[in-house]
């Protein structure tokens, strides 16, 4: 298993991100349909839980949530630090001789390795993850996360900050029911085939394990849409996100491999030390990284 580190690994990784930026369950039930995981939320409004804090002011446009979408407050501490940048390049494929690419399963859904995607359902599909928490940060919807994902977001938003970048949670943990929600609509304003460009079906979903975070820029500047990429939130995102555990999941030159159109705003907390073995061997999507199927036909 891999070692789990203190606090302390995200305190010298965000000092590392500041410095470089100053020197430049629910049973599956409804219609056997698909959601786009990133565009819409699902749901209908509910209050944030007591003692979180949901930033108001310019931030992004809300969307709609589920009740059984929200959780309760507290961010424990993460479960692995954050490594600071060697500033070394790695040769493409070099590898980790100490990486243990089996510490954590890809197929056991609360594991933070697992892989979900058009040809990989969760099981069973209406897991629901414990341990769901709403981190004190500005968040649209007041949906919550897993607690490791919460910590790390926490830390990362705090870096952008202090580098002069506003950052809100738009989405993060949607259960079964609110993806089948977010699907049929979805198919309905755009057709089937277009929804499944872009929204996951109910069970192909990474929000319904609680560790994808749909991110937006504060004041809101191309919420959920391609042009965030080209924000100076998104930039800072692509280049410092692994640093904190997290991935860029739907890269604008792997839609043959994800299976899902350029999500710039679209996260998956993977863990720091997965991230920083990803991101050595230059390889950009958990599908390469471990050969398993993907693609952009359900199975």
């Amino acid at each position: 298993m891999l070692r789990h580190a203190t606090a302390l690994g995200l305190a010298l990784a965000t000092a590392a991100v500041i410095a470089g930026c100053s020197s430049s369950a629910v049973p599956p039930g409804g219609p056997s349909t698909t959601t786009r995981s990133s565009a819409l939320t699902g749901g209908e409004s509910t209050p944030a839980a007591t003692g979180t804090r949901v930033s108001q002011a310019a931030s992004p446009e809300p969307g709609r949530t589920h009740p059984e979408d929200h959780g309760p407050t507290g961010v424990q501490p993460p479960q692995e630090g954050v490594p600071a940048p060697t500033g070394t390049a790695v040769p493409p494929g070099a590898t980790d001789p100490a990486f243990d690419s089996s510490a954590h399963s890809i197929v056991d859904p609360a594991s933070i390795w697992v892989v979900v995607n058009k040809s990989r359902a969760l099981s069973p599909l209406g897991y629901v993850p414990q341990h769901l928490v709403l981190p004190d940060v500005p968040n649209v919807n007041g949906q919550p996360m897993r607690s490791e994902v919460a910590a790390a977001i926490t830390v990362m938003f705090s870096a952008g900050r202090k580098a002069g970048l506003g950052f809100s949670v738009q989405s993060a943990y949607r259960s079964y029911r609110t993806q089948v929600a977010v699907y049929d609509e979805d198919v309905t304003e755009h057709g089937r085939a277009f929804a499944d460009t872009d929204t996951a079906r109910p069970g192909h979903s990474e929000h319904q394990t609680g560790l994808a975070v749909d991110i937006s820029a504060v004041p809101a500047d191309c919420s959920l849409a391609a042009c965030f990429g080209t924000t100076r939130q998104g930039e800072w995102l692509a280049a410092n996100a692994w640093r904190f555990g997290f991935l860029l999941r739907y890269p604008a030159d792997k839609v043959a491999v994800t299976g899902f159109t350029y999500e710039p705003w679209h996260f998956r907390y993977v863990g720091t030390a997965l991230a920083a073995e990803m991101r050595r061997r230059h390889v950009t999507t958990l599908e390469e990284f471990f050969g398993v199927p993907g693609g952009t036909t359900y199975r």
